[in-house]
């Protein structure tokens, strides 16, 4: 990239005003501009990197056949599945560099038997030399996994193709043809509507091969229909699918100098009929999604994320949208920004600020969300407030969560240890533009990155919710739900209810010492769980509603 632009784009806020051509923004997309440049074959191996702490760990998913981190390459830009079957089956994708001497890069991905602990990688997903990148990977319900490819060749034609694994396995297919272009989410209908299975792609409209920025599959991904154009042309943004089917993207928009954009489908689930798109309302967030920032020059401070809540409890159908921005009108270098939507987005909550820091000089930024099947809201992002002195930058990963909502969030934690985004660079000045993450009942899988190794790697991370808030802060936030338990003592079943009628997603039952012996999902107001195979004692019963998390004892005969 041309580095005047950077040297103006640092300078002018909110960058969204300069630079439009054909009215986008003419700044980061990709192109080869270097040439593949193999491993160097004096490189050497070091012990992979590994973390673990109170309510987290996180194991590097970039290594070599034999578990080890290998010098002199690069990943960045990563995205992860998850086997709604069986979660201890995953893939994490990401942008592959085999030699940092050169910004060539490639489908790098890697896959987990065992919950996260171990990773194989087999190298990248086509053959070396092939150009690929902004990596999205997605899962439908019954575990098929899905990987939308980026490529680009050298007349800047850019499209994107689909790998799939359906097999229960860890092998991709071939890969089919997809259209697509630069920037581009991928979503999967996990619903069971007319539209369960459906693939839905957008990215930015100038950055394509084909006259458009959306494309869906009815079949499984067996094929993409012909681009369509969405309204507002939003950008830097991702997909949703609420509990009725109906199909929202949240994205910056050119029309619009703050905060984001919300359009919507309520056809895109209907295979026989032309998608049809409506602009719905114009979200705040009380700052500019940008890129082109100091704490990562290349790349974005973060995308615009939607997820909705689809826990079937209090607030089943619930929009959220959270990004990392630069606050309107302040001297902020980013805040974790979110709002609400209880009405199908025609209106919007004041935006909260998540991070709980008050400095204006610290960044949060690389802003991740997700909506766990209980609905609960996780955030991570990357946080510069412990950066000791004359290196600003260091940054952290941070965590907060919403039990009720979305009214309001926990008070931030710090899950890993600080490291320098601006080691390893691979001849482009960024870690990429965003991380991702799969939340569920008891906690989140997260794709991240960082230097650990004093350059860019891909790690996976677990965080697991009881540890992270505290039986205490638990039970606080579901103080509202009163269980009943039936028989108490409990002989071969127990069932459970909340006497507010609330809906029960997933039950747990753990040992007084907090491990989990059993664990079964539900979408009822009375859940039933088999005990006779647990010993005789004293047990907690976790309940887990749209409203919170609500913790109650029984006794084994």
């Amino acid at each position: 990239m041309n580095k005047f632009y950077i040297l103006v784009l640092l300078t002018v806020i909110p960058f969204q005003k300069v630079f439009l051509q054909n009215g986008y923004p003419d700044f980061m997309h990709e192109t080869i501009d270097m040439p593949y440049m193999p491993p160097n074959p004096d490189s050497k191996t070091t012990e992979a990197f590994s973390y673990d702490t109170v309510g987290f760990f996180m194991r590097q998913v970039n290594v070599s056949l034999l578990g080890f981190n290998i010098q002199g390459d690069a990943a960045n830009e990563p995205s992860i599945a998850v086997d709604p079957t069986n979660p201890d089956r995953m893939v994490i994708g990401w942008r592959q560099f085999d030699n940092v001497n050169s910004s060539f890069r490639q489908a790098g991905y890697a896959y987990t038997k065992d919950g996260g602990q171990t990773w194989v990688n087999r190298g990248v997903l086509i053959d070396p030399g092939n150009f690929r990148s902004d990596p999205v990977l997605d899962f439908d319900k019954f575990g098929n996994f899905y990987y939308n490819s980026l490529g680009v060749n050298s007349n800047d034609d850019m499209w994107t193709d689909v790998y799939r694994i359906l097999n229960a396995g860890f092998d991709w297919d071939d890969g089919v043809y997809a259209l697509g272009g630069d920037k581009q989410w991928m979503r999967i209908d996990r619903t069971n509507g007319e539209g369960s299975g459906n693939i839905y792609a957008a990215w930015t409209e100038y950055y394509s091969i084909c006259n458009g920025n959306f494309t869906r599959s009815v079949d499984g991904g067996d094929s993409y229909e012909p681009c369509v154009s969405i309204v507002k042309s939003p950008y830097w943004g991702t997909l949703a699918v609420a509990p009725d089917g109906t199909l929202y993207q949240a994205g910056a928009s050119y029309q619009y100098g703050t905060g984001a954009v919300l359009v919507k489908s309520e056809n895109a689930q209907n295979s026989g009929e032309n998608v049809q798109w409506q602009f719905v309302s114009w979200i705040d967030l009380d700052g500019f999604i940008t890129a082109g920032t100091p704490i990562n020059p290349q790349g974005l401070l973060g995308q615009v994320w939607i997820d909705i809540d689809k826990s079937g409890g209090p607030g089943n159908g619930n929009i959220y949208v959270m990004a990392t921005v630069v606050a309107s009108g302040s001297n902020d270098h980013g805040d974790v920004m979110f709002t609400r939507s209880t009405d199908g987005g025609l209106t919007w909550d004041p935006p909260i600020k998540i991070n709980d820091d008050n400095n204006d000089a610290y960044y949060q930024w690389m802003g991740t969300m997700s909506v766990a099947p209980d609905g609960r809201i996780d955030v991570v992002w990357l946080d510069t407030r412990d950066a000791p002195s004359g290196h600003p930058h260091n940054s952290a990963l941070y965590y907060s969560c919403s039990l009720d909502n979305g009214e309001s969030f926990s008070v931030n934690r710090r899950l890993s240890p600080l490291f320098d985004p601006h080691l390893g660079y691979p001849q482009q000045n960024k870690m990429g533009d965003y991380f991702d993450m799969v939340s569920d009942n008891q906690g989140a899988h997260l794709a991240w990155a960082g230097t650990f190794n004093g350059e860019e790697d891909v790690y996976y991370g677990y965080i697991t919710l009881s540890d992270i808030m505290g039986q205490k802060e638990l039970h606080k936030n579901g103080k509202g739900i009163n269980l009943e338990i039936y028989p108490n003592p409990v002989s071969d079943y127990v069932s459970v209810k909340s006497k507010e009628n609330d809906v029960i997603n997933s039950v747990e039952i753990l040992t007084v010492q907090d491990r989990v012996i059993k664990r079964k999902s539900f979408t009822k107001k009375k859940a039933t769980i088999e005990t006779r195979e647990i010993p005789a004692g004293v047990y907690i019963l976790k309940a887990y509603t749209g409203r919170g998390i609500a913790v109650t004892k029984f006794v084994k005969d």
